[in-house]
């Protein structure tokens, strides 16, 4: 049985592109988004350059625009010294993201007065993404209200998290989150099989009863994203595992067996995986573009067939119910039975 779905965004994926394209880039990573069912990408800016100023903006669309083979946009990184230079790129980027917590490179911003450049600067109608755990969650959605903004919180991991936004929310702030699948399905017990290095991720697995929060406040997530982001199997068993998961090629077949499980319905999931990134990032409609879903098939997780370069998944050996069959993406086959179609290139830069 045939399940046609609209083509899914995902709001926050790394393409590691430029500056370690030997982990992915734009030609592998949007290869792997439309075996996933994602038919937009949104990236990540620290990369190597850090993607914030025009030079470097320029340089990472300019790779997406060889490259990718499913529509993108690029995030601009705060940074310690350029609130006043980015305002003017906003309308080519997908947003503005603040790291308030754990980063690596130049992107951190330890000192809240940055904060407050950012925020009174920014486009009031230009997305604004953070990183922000715990207290630092706390702090940046009061920061936000102060300035009249709206924030969209990521990679949401911990009950005191949830929560937090499920009462900014009901106080009427203009907050919105997401979850990925990893901090759903996996927890801090999970750890002793994956070994140390394949279970580093930032923010960190949780307890089981942080996942469970996530689960039974589910209405407050907006947004399902993978938080993409690939290292090598040798870097994760080497001696410094760098944090971060894959996640294009599993999380759907992981939230749609959430369904077949009941704990989710199919309208949760368009809602979390087009129609509330669409309106929270400002996207356009693309027309004539669709997923196809085996909802029957019922297979087992493995890395073999990946078009990630990083070549590995935390969910490897997991059983799961759905298989993405066929993207058409603007009137054209772009994936179909395991087979990517779109050309590198193919993608268009959706700000443009």
């Amino acid at each position: 049985m045939t399940l046609k779905l609209p083509g899914l965004i995902d709001a926050h994926v790394h393409m590691r592109d430029p500056g370690a394209e030997y982990k992915e880039d734009w030609t592998s990573g949007t290869a792997a988004a439309l075996t996933g069912g994602f038919t937009v990408v949104l990236a990540m800016p620290n990369t190597q350059p850090p993607i914030t100023n025009d030079k470097n903006l320029s340089l990472a669309l300019e790779a997406g625009r060889h490259k990718a083979r499913c529509d993108f946009a690029q995030f601009l990184g705060a940074g310690p010294d350029n609130a006043a230079v980015i305002p003017a790129l906003s309308q080519k980027a997908a947003g503005m993201k603040m790291y308030l917590d754990q980063t690596y490179g130049p992107l951190r911003l330890d000192d809240m007065t940055l904060w407050r450049d950012h925020l009174s600067q920014w486009p009031v109608d230009a997305p604004i993404a953070v990183h922000a755990e715990g207290r630092s969650m706390a702090a940046i959605i009061l920061a936000a209200t102060f300035f009249g903004r709206s924030v969209h919180l990521c990679h949401v991991s911990t009950r005191e998290e949830i929560l937090l936004i499920k009462a900014a929310k009901e106080k009427g702030l203009n907050v919105t989150c997401e979850v990925a699948p990893h901090h759903l399905f996996l927890s801090d017990e999970d750890i002793k099989h994956l070994g140390v290095g394949k279970s580093e991720v930032r923010p960190r697995l949780a307890t089981r009863a942080d996942c469970e929060a996530l689960w039974d406040n589910i209405q407050v997530v907006d947004c399902f994203a993978t938080d993409h982001a690939p290292h090598t199997l040798a870097e994760k068993d080497g001696l410094n595992p760098p944090p971060g998961f894959p996640g294009l090629e599993t999380a759907f077949s992981l939230l749609y067996t959430a369904v077949s499980q009941e704990r989710i319905s199919v309208d949760d999931l368009v809602s979390r995986m087009y129609t509330n990134p669409r309106r929270i990032f400002n996207l356009p409609e693309q027309q004539q573009t669709w997923i196809e879903i085996d909802q029957k098939a019922r297979y087992e997780i493995g890395s073999s067939n990946f078009y990630t370069r990083c070549d590995w998944s935390p969910f490897s050996g997991w059983k799961v119910v759905g298989r993405i069959t066929r993207v058409v993406l603007r009137g054209n086959e772009a994936y179909r039975d395991g087979q990517v179609l779109a050309p590198p290139g193919y993608g268009v830069n959706i700000r443009y």
